[in-house]
């Protein structure tokens, strides 16, 4: 009789892990079902957050498409900022992703000319960048993002305030 049990919750125990490794395997590496948007609050310090849903890979996408694709959607959002009855430092209006790439763990955000016009100073400057950057960083395997304008590096905004000729990481703010 104690055998009989033994077995059977041995068996129970075998086929719960079988069905946790499956269920969690074929999700795929780093694979999530949302993602955080991250926008800095009026206090120029203190980060907002939301969640949004994320797409599953779709049949025939690769892994490096859907990670294009989920850098693309990540850096989109931080661009628009959250909605517009919450208080936050926003890109200027206008202000939108071109494109990205990833190499490696660095994704590279290509903003509209329209970021340009920042008029909040240093203050505005880093409030943006600190949402963008926390955002797209969310996004697995990513860790820098390098940020370009119309296609060119640049050194800084015309304010000259936040450095953007090498990639921001979460640890620059």
């Amino acid at each position: 009789m104690k055998s009989s049990r033994a077995l059977l919750l041995l068996l129970l125990f075998v086929a719960v892990a079988f069905g946790a490794w499956k269920f969690f395997s074929s999700r795929g590496p780093g694979a999530a079902d949302h993602l955080t948007v991250y926008y800095t609050k009026l206090d120029g310090t203190t980060l907002g957050r939301w969640p949004v849903s994320l797409r599953t890979q779709q049949s025939g996408e690769s892994d490096i498409e859907h990670l294009h694709n989920m850098v693309l959607y990540a850096a989109v959002q931080a661009v628009a900022g959250p909605p517009s009855d919450v208080s936050a430092i926003r890109f200027p209006p206008g202000t939108h992703v071109l494109g990205v790439n990833v190499h490696g763990s660095t994704a590279t955000v290509d903003l509209s000319k329209d970021v340009t016009s920042q008029g909040g100073g240093s203050f505005g400057e880093t409030g943006e960048f600190k949402g963008l950057v926390y955002t797209v960083t969310g996004v697995p395997t990513i860790q820098a993002v390098q940020v370009t304008i119309e296609g060119s590096t640049v050194a800084t905004l015309p304010g000259g305030h936040l450095e953007l000729d090498t990639p921001l990481r979460r640890s620059d703010f």
